[in-house]
């Protein structure tokens, strides 16, 4: 079987789809070429973790002035972040050929969303009254220390659900990609889509030009992502020599109770959730190693949204649930971000000895499950839009008492960024199985082997055009075995079904 992603000879150079091709594709294959270690990306940004907390906790001062490395390979990132997701989202929808089904893959996405921010919802507050962090401190706090946070707080929850809902449409059709408002963006990319599939074959052109767009974008992911260690340096070197020398006993305790819950979220209730779909979560965080070590030192999981969607899509996901569930999961699904907003409310309840009931946590946890769903866009959203939640409890929980917490915010960001980045990654392949679009086959043998996916062919323009070809070659030589998911397009096959 040829690595996902590693071109298949041209021979005559016809058609991804002609026979002559597949003939050639479905011949014995030459086992992919494992690299050795130090041409892997993970390594790399590995070692400029180790480098960033050796550099945070021996010269501190000049660490805490590196935040810029970080921040100067998010926004190199961020810069094609929305046109990729217009490009992706477009061609994926139009690809269907069918409104109806995209709109019954949007119900299942946000059915799916909805149910697992509740579920992280609860686990952290079960958890956070189980470990109790906060009972006993009768802390004070400095209200000048949160009141940046309150303000920006105040912004963007001010206005509650009507303002919200506002959001979702920019200004202008371009003002969207100018603020990088990837919601307004994945709005702007579903009405396109829409009018696309209606006009049917007069479609196809504009189709085959944003899907050649969309490899541009990720031709120039891929030369952004050599700075991806010096990002993860700057980071790492920034957070241990910033922040380093405060955390202090029950705040200590915070954290390391918030730490495990995210890991206990992971792996039991998506753990329980993966197998139930058919695949290992283990094995599946071993596919995203290098995304996982990327949003690790960047705290950002905005850094690989990108590299997700291909990476996904060449698992065997189909192009279409991948570009719709992911840029939605990174603003509907944030798991570690709900986890995070139920722990440090109740924290600060705990800490400035607030008395709480059963059925007041309640009304919180409910309150937050749509307040969560705001987050989108924030800069630091879960310390925000926890700010935001409480200003609707402060008469229970002092919304001031978010000075408690935001010292150490930095350090829970991380937490929150890889536990969103899995859950949403793991909750596109549950929702491409429900939708009966992915190739469960290719994604064991994907899993089984994770250096079947080659990214740096993948992220090259063209890249999924030999992608394509090999996967033509495979669907050649071996039909599907268990019937789970449908012939995936190829080449030329790419086209929309004109509506009608």
């Amino acid at each position: 079987m040829p690595a996902f992603g590693r071109a298949v000879p041209s021979g005559d150079g016809g058609s991804p789809t002609d026979p002559a091709r597949k003939d050639a594709a479905a011949g014995p294959a030459e086992p992919a070429r494992r690299k050795r270690i130090y041409h892997q990306l993970y390594f790399w940004v590995l070692v400029a973790i180790a480098l960033g907390i050796i550099v945070g906790i021996a010269f501190p001062a000049q660490a805490s002035g590196m935040k810029w490395l970080a921040d100067l390979f998010i926004k190199l990132v961020k810069v094609v972040i929305a046109p990729t997701i217009f490009c992706t989202v477009v061609v994926g929808i139009a690809n269907l050929g069918d409104l109806a089904k995209a709109g019954g893959l949007a119900l299942k996405t946000l059915t799916y969303f909805i149910a697992t921010t509740l579920l992280a919802l609860t686990v952290g507050l079960v958890t956070v009254n189980i470990l109790q962090p906060g009972v006993g401190l009768n802390l004070s706090f400095d209200e000048a220390d949160a009141a940046a946070t309150l303000d920006q707080a105040s912004e963007a929850g001010g206005e509650g659900v009507s303002g919200f809902i506002l959001h979702l449409v920019p200004d202008s059709f371009f003002s969207a990609f100018v603020d990088g408002q990837l919601i307004q963006v994945l709005v702007l990319a579903i009405l396109v889509a829409c009018a696309l599939t209606m006009l049917g074959g007069r479609a196809k052109g504009a189709i085959r030009a944003l899907d050649t767009g969309a490899h541009v974008m990720f031709g120039v992911i891929k030369i952004v992502m050599y700075a991806a260690p010096i990002g993860a340096f700057g980071g790492m070197a920034y957070t241990i020599g910033e922040y380093g020398g405060q955390i202090l006993g029950s705040l200590a305790y915070f954290m390391a109770s918030f730490y495990l819950t995210c890991v206990l979220f992971i792996v039991v209730f998506l753990g329980i959730i993966s197998r139930v779909t058919g695949f290992s979560l283990f094995k599946f965080i071993r596919l995203i190693r290098d995304e996982l070590l990327i949003v690790l030192g960047t705290s950002s999981s905005e850094s690989v949204l990108p590299r997700m969607m291909v990476k996904l899509e060449a698992a065997g996901a189909k192009k279409s649930v991948v570009g719709l569930t992911i840029p939605t999961g990174y603003s509907f699904n944030l798991d570690g971000t709900a986890i995070y907003m139920t722990m440090g409310a109740i924290f600060i309840a705990q800490a400035t000895g607030s008395e709480i009931s059963v059925w007041t946590q309640i009304g919180l946890l409910l309150f937050m499950l749509l307040s969560s769903k705001g987050a989108a866009g924030v800069s630091g959203a879960g310390l925000v839009t926890l700010a935001a939640s409480l200003a609707a409890f402060d008469s229970v929980i002092p919304l001031a008492g978010i000075a408690l917490i935001v010292g150490i915010d930095r350090f829970m960001s991380e937490a929150r960024a890889l536990t969103n980045l899995i859950g949403n990654g793991v909750g596109s392949l549950v929702i491409a199985r429900w939708n009966k679009d992915l190739d469960r086959d290719r994604l064991k043998e994907v899993l089984d082997n994770p250096n079947l996916i080659d990214m740096d062919a993948l992220m090259r323009p063209g890249g999924a055009d030999d992608e394509d070809a090999a996967r033509a070659g495979e669907s050649a030589a071996t039909p599907e075995s268990n019937g789970s998911a449908p012939e995936r397009p190829t080449g030329a096959a790419k086209e929309p079904t004109p509506a009608g």
